[in-house]
């Protein structure tokens, strides 16, 4: 942090008061990332505060103009990388809906099993973290080992853990194993038992809630204004979930309720995570019931039939012409994708995730944009901070869920 000082006249010009310019970020712990933030400071109170990002912007929609679709994947981990998955995923429904692919429900409900172990490990990090900021390490450490346990079903079902690649257009590289299930039935039995103990050293707690209630609150008007999506929405009172309004790999089979705060403040937002948290455990046990009940062939079933974008097993390349052809076109980007325009949104753990892609026709795309919630929620920063203490503007940036890999792109 540095610092300067201002000399300000008083609107009557009778007396001189000085305040502080203060530098928050772009590289400090605070920051949970690398984006700065410039505070006018009276005192401990913040006056003014202007928001700067890019110091991390990679390109990435312009270096996807030149990638078929599925060297993009290993872009979109990128962004949110604290529940990657549920970006790979995004993605890949993004190029099923341009390319008119139908996958199979055990694909369907693969995905969700996925998706839902990400909102879980990113929701943790994030209540941790504001719990690490109003000065309480012990939660953060406790279920630090639970999301190393969801790395561990990542790692079995893709060999990857924090920046996954997970996935394929279609569906996945390969099938489950009984390891990755053994593992996933752990972690169900195992963390209800952690989520609610985490909850009772944060939820009552007198300190944490004095710190976190009345601050950076935000009404739902404005959050609607500013585009706030997901549980930053929610926190202000408004049930919009991208799962429930538009359904995407078959979540309309799932039973499950959008928690809904009220007033849009830390604390508000800090139990709609918790919350979310529970259900995501509700549906992953849903979504694991269902992929058991699947049995003989169905049970095998792990890809739509998508010769194009899915590469051919090893075998058959090595003994079949066909084989040999498709895995040659789609190693060497030689697939040309059909011309259209479309857009497709999933529930990340922190908002509305979506992709805007555009092709002439040819085997990249000709535009892409990604909308990133992140870069959505940082514009509020200033208001949200305007008036509280520099102390409150810490843990208003953690509950926001801010991730400088998204916010620049």
């Amino acid at each position: 942090m540095s610092e300067q000082h201002q000399h300000v006249k008083l609107p009557d010009g009778s007396i001189e008061k000085t305040t502080t310019t203060l530098n928050m970020g772009p590289t400090h712990p605070a920051t949970h990332g690398v984006f700065q933030n410039i505070l006018e400071l009276d005192g401990e109170r913040i006056v003014s505060a202007e928001s700067t990002v890019g110091y991390i912007h990679r390109a990435f929609e312009k270096i996807a103009e030149r990638r078929p679709l599925y060297q993009i994947t290993p872009l979109t981990d990128r962004l949110n990388y604290c529940s990657s998955p549920i970006n790979n995923m995004g993605w890949h429904l993004t190029c099923e809906k341009l390319l008119g692919v139908k996958t199979p429900k055990r694909v369907d409900y693969l995905r969700v099993i996925i998706m839902e172990l990400a909102r879980i490990s990113d929701h943790l990090i994030c209540n941790s973290i504001v719990g690490v900021d109003a000065g309480a390490y012990t939660g953060f450490l406790y279920v630090m080992q639970y999301r190393e346990l969801i790395y561990e079903i990542y790692e079995e079902v893709c060999g990857s853990r924090l920046t996954t690649n997970i996935g394929r257009i279609g569906g996945f590289e390969r099938n489950f194993t009984n390891t990755a299930f053994t593992k996933l039935e752990k972690f169900l039995n195992e963390y209800p038992a952690v989520l609610k103990e985490f909850e009772n050293m944060f939820m009552r707690n007198r300190i944490f809630m004095e710190r976190t209630m009345g601050t950076g609150g935000i009404s739902a008007e404005r959050a609607l204004n500013y585009g706030f999506t997901g549980p930053n929405l929610r926190a202000a009172g408004v049930d919009y979930d991208v799962r429930v309004t538009q359904p995407y790999s078959s979540y309309e089979d799932f039973s499950f309720t959008i928690p809904v705060g009220s007033t849009g403040d830390n604390y508000d937002r800090w139990l709609v995570r918790e919350q979310e948290m529970w259900q995501s455990l509700s549906i992953l046990r849903q979504a694991y019931e269902k992929v058991q009940s699947f049995k003989g062939a169905e049970a095998e079933v792990y890809h739509a039939d998508t010769p194009e974008y899915y590469l051919p097993k090893k075998q058959d390349v090595y003994t079949k012409m066909e084989a040999l052809i498709w895995h040659f076109k789609i190693v060497m980007g030689e697939v040309d994708m059909p011309k259209g325009e479309v857009y497709h949104s999933v529930e990340g753990a922190n908002g509305e995730l979506g992709f805007y892609l555009i092709s002439d026709g040819g085997r990249a795309p000709f535009r892409l944009h990604f909308r990133r919630p992140c870069f959505i929620y940082y514009q509020s920063y200033p208001e949200l901070t305007q008036g509280s203490m520099l102390s409150d503007a810490v843990i208003t940036m953690s509950s926001l869920n801010l991730i400088a890999g998204e916010m620049d792109a």
